[in-house]
């Protein structure tokens, strides 16, 4: 329980009625969880206002509301806090609440377009392996030291993220790796949090359905640079074009690793197979499991950030080349039949053509690359055509298919992909609507040797469609189908 007055320092009131020495039990956004104790949060959000909900709030027993519009709050013995934007005060309010957890760690966030969630997950693996207690805050699951939670957002809103924040200070987690993704930063979801370090890996097309504008989306990931502490660090990737724009305000120390640029981090890649990495990191050689240059990259932000925090450079090197690949990034098999197979999240432009790039640079020269690629429904519809472009441009043949739906009909995304290619790029792409079918025409149409990539949903259990989210799981349903074409 928390008194009014103390989980609202911090925030600037622009009205207030009532009594601030009232105790409250829970924070929520949600009308249907209020009750008496509850301080319910009118949030204006995309698609509903939270002040819609306040007669629900009150019907339920709830006198506490901190609103942005107090003409709308029910007349009666209710308290009401009144301010310029919920959302910022929300934030405040629930690091107040939680005795602001992340004072009481070292917590690290990860942003960029690509590679959050590898260099989190490996973050948490190192740490874990030398010896600290670690917590995780990423799209595939959230963990506190080894006991995992599943995870529903990259960012989780700021009363679920400090509440994880809390449990893990309370568990003895002396760190915590978390994914900043530009949602969470520009509904505030990050505000008030106590940063470490930050780290910015990339950026490219991606999320313009919700920022409108690549300048928009730029500016939007460059905000938490600007917040950082002086006692914080940023290390970012100065090989992106867009790098050094993360550093140009922000007070903490500024730190960038590279693979092309001269940088305090730097490496190069000596070789890369399918069976991993050697990179030359500092000028010394190291052995991962790891595929790819963009893994090379992750690889490097997960050691610039280590020795950041203290951690002796060769006993960091050793660790990292014990690490494991993320699952559904760059995820292989190979079938009895002799071919490779390839899942991977692979969900932007970006990506989608680095991961090309990779498998183009293990062939051997003669094998076949298939590339099996969809895009999500209800999300940014001017990369369609050019995820397929990249598709069949870098592929032997291309099979356009089906990713989330979500709300959308499947066959208008397909048709908005096909837009993008050219007249000999459509000779050598099929479109096969139904996905579990467009996996089995690739398999059906590789040859032994031959390279697979199965593109956009790599972790991913399940396939959205309608709003109805159908168990679906790319490499279990792949190995069913080579299985089942084996018999």
């Amino acid at each position: 329980m928390k008194l009014i007055q103390d989980i609202l320092a911090g925030v600037t009131l622009t009205s207030f009625r009532g009594e601030m020495h009232t105790e409250i039990s829970e924070l929520t956004f949600d009308s249907r969880t209020a009750m008496e104790s509850s301080l319910f949060i009118a949030i204006k959000g995309t698609s509903t206002d939270g002040h819609d909900y306040i007669q629900m709030a009150y019907d339920k027993g709830c006198r506490n509301f901190l609103v942005e519009d107090s003409i709308r709050v029910t007349q009666g013995e209710v308290n009401v806090l009144e301010v310029q934007d919920t959302a910022v005060a929300l934030a405040i309010v629930a690091c107040n609440f939680y005795d602001n957890p992340s004072k009481k760690l070292k917590l690290i966030g990860v942003t960029g377009t690509n590679g959050k969630t590898t260099t989190t997950t490996l973050l948490h693996e190192l740490f874990t392996k030398l010896g600290n207690r670690v917590g995780l805050i990423s799209t595939v699951v959230n963990k506190i030291a080894k006991n995992e939670i599943p995870s529903t957002h990259t960012t989780p809103d700021p009363i679920r993220l400090n509440a994880l924040l809390s449990e893990m200070s309370e568990d003895g987690c002396e760190y915590c790796f978390m994914e900043v993704s530009s949602h969470a930063i520009h509904q505030h979801r990050i505000g008030g949090l106590n940063f470490t370090g930050a780290v910015f890996t990339n950026i490219t097309h991606d999320h313009l359905d919700y920022h409108n504008t690549f300048a928009e989306y730029l500016s939007v990931k460059k905000a938490f640079f600007d917040r950082l502490s002086p006692s914080a660090f940023s290390l970012t990737n100065v090989d992106d074009k867009n790098g050094l724009v993360m550093l140009q305000n922000t007070k903490a120390q500024k730190l960038t690793y590279a693979l092309k640029t001269p940088a305090e981090f730097k490496g190069k890649i000596i070789e890369n197979a399918l069976s991993g990495l050697i990179l030359q990191v500092n000028n010394q050689e190291v052995y991962t499991k790891l595929v790819g240059e963009f893994n090379a990259y992750n690889l490097l932000a997960v050691y610039g950030v280590a020795v950041s925090l203290g951690h002796e450079p060769l006993e960091v090197l050793t660790v990292l080349s014990d690490l494991n690949a993320v699952d559904g990034r760059f995820q292989y098999f190979r079938s009895e039949g002799g071919i490779t197979i390839i899942v991977d999240y692979a969900h932007t432009p970006d990506a989608l053509e680095n991961v090309l790039k990779t498998i183009s640079g293990i062939r051997k020269g003669t094998e076949k690359v298939l590339t099996l690629v969809g895009c999500g429904g209800d999300r940014d519809k001017t990369k369609r055509p050019v995820m397929a472009r990249i598709a069949a441009d870098m592929s032997h043949q291309a099979i356009l298919t089906s990713d989330n739906p979500r709300t959308e009909d499947p066959s208008a995304i397909l048709h908005e992909m096909e837009t993008g290619l050219s007249v000999d790029q459509q000779v050598k792409t099929l479109s096969v609507l139904d996905r579990k079918q467009a996996i089995k025409t690739a398999i059906l149409l590789a040859n032994a040797g031959d390279i697979i990539l199965i593109a956009g949903k790599g972790h991913e259990k399940y396939q959205e469609i309608m709003g109805v989210k159908y168990g679906f799981d790319d490499l279990e349903i792949t190995k069913e189908i080579t299985n089942e074409l084996r018999k």
